[in-house]
């Protein structure tokens, strides 16, 4: 037999090569894979809020703590108490602050805030808040009414901050202001424009000094340190990558790209292994009818690879997956009223 490939050999290649692209999970299918269609449910109080965002745990391992509708940040005491209140901004009020049918959240939030990215310092106790609207907030131990620290820097006002990190050794916060032309509530005009107006900043807790780091970011969302502390991973949720932004060695100040995901990424959270969980808000090009499952999260590694995949039903559009030690993986989402928690097999 010659070299050359059979009529049936190319026929059999070419059906192949149509099958995975009309199933983009065939490609995946060697990739280890959690099953999140089943999870238990940690609800939120019943018919007054929804969207726990983000999902911190404090020194001690008690939480998790999350950011909801009303610009409060509540925290879970267990199946019998439930969620508190742990701290909210300035300006809040119980009556004013609930969204009804005839007063939507985006009417509220704008006065009462809306906690996004949340972070302990394990050291001293205190919790810092990425709230959209009234910028870098943060609270001591015990909790209570959250301060300012930072609502604008070089006389530009945050106006979408979004996602925070703190560097435990040194106390430094890193956060991201996601757009300086749209708020919020107008974030699907931030992807749909391509806007680019993003910073990523560095507060120092010591002088209260704000450092800009960079300017002129696509839709910068998400942003943790890595487990070397030599650089940071940024969300970059429009162009649906993942950005490496050195703070230490020779290339301190240079952003490069670190990884592209198969989805819409939303807050960036360490996996325990030196890599990252990514929560993705929705895939590239996700289809709306279809069996009821698609990627909630990638798990990348240190080399920015993708090492394994989160897959759950369509109606669950995560913003962060935070996995704790004890294999259980808590799943925040902006939309849903309560925050899921899976466990590996």
């Amino acid at each position: 037999m010659g070299c050359g490939m059979s009529r049936l050999a190319k026929a059999v290649v070419s059906l192949a090569i149509i099958i995975m692209l009309l199933m983009p999970g065939a490609l995946a299918a060697t990739m280890a894979s959690i099953d999140a269609t089943r999870s238990q449910h940690l609800p939120l109080p019943r018919g007054t809020v929804r969207g726990p965002e983000s999902v911190a745990f404090d020194g001690e391992g008690h939480g998790p703590y999350s950011g909801v509708s009303d610009g409060r940040v509540l925290k879970w005491n267990g199946d019998k108490l439930g969620w508190t209140t742990y701290t909210h901004g300035p300006g809040y009020d119980s009556q004013t602050c609930t969204a009804t049918k005839f007063l939507p959240e985006t009417a509220t939030e704008s006065r009462c805030g809306r906690p996004l990215g949340l972070r302990f310092d394990q050291r001293t106790g205190d919790l810092y808040v990425a709230d959209a609207y009234k910028g870098l907030m943060r609270v001591g131990p015990g909790g209570g009414e959250a301060t300012v620290l930072v609502n604008n820097v070089d006389g530009v006002p945050l106006r979408f901050t979004n996602g925070v990190d703190v560097d435990q050794t040194t106390g430094q916060v890193y956060f991201t202001d996601s757009s300086m032309n749209y708020n919020r509530a107008q974030h699907e005009m931030v992807t749909r424009t391509g806007d680019s107006t993003g910073r990523l900043m560095r507060y120092d807790p010591r002088t209260s000094d704000v450092t800009v780091l960079q300017t002129d970011m696509t839709y910068p969302n998400g942003v943790t340190l890595s487990a070397d502390r030599t650089h940071l991973v940024v969300a970059s949720t429009g162009p649906c990558k993942l950005l490496r932004h050195w703070i230490k060695g020779p290339d301190a100040g240079r952003s490069e790209p670190f990884a592209d995901l198969p989805g819409y990424p939303d807050n960036v959270r360490p996996d325990t292994r030196g890599g990252y969980w990514v929560a993705l808000h929705r895939e590239k090009n996700e289809l709306p009818f279809g069996r009821d499952s698609h990627l909630l999260a990638v798990r990348v590694g240190a080399n920015g690879k993708i090492l394994e995949e989160m897959r759950g039903p369509k109606s669950v559009r995560p913003t962060e997956i935070m996995e704790r030690g004890n294999g259980k993986i808590f799943m925040g989402s902006v939309e849903l009223p309560y925050v899921s928690v899976v466990k590996r097999k």
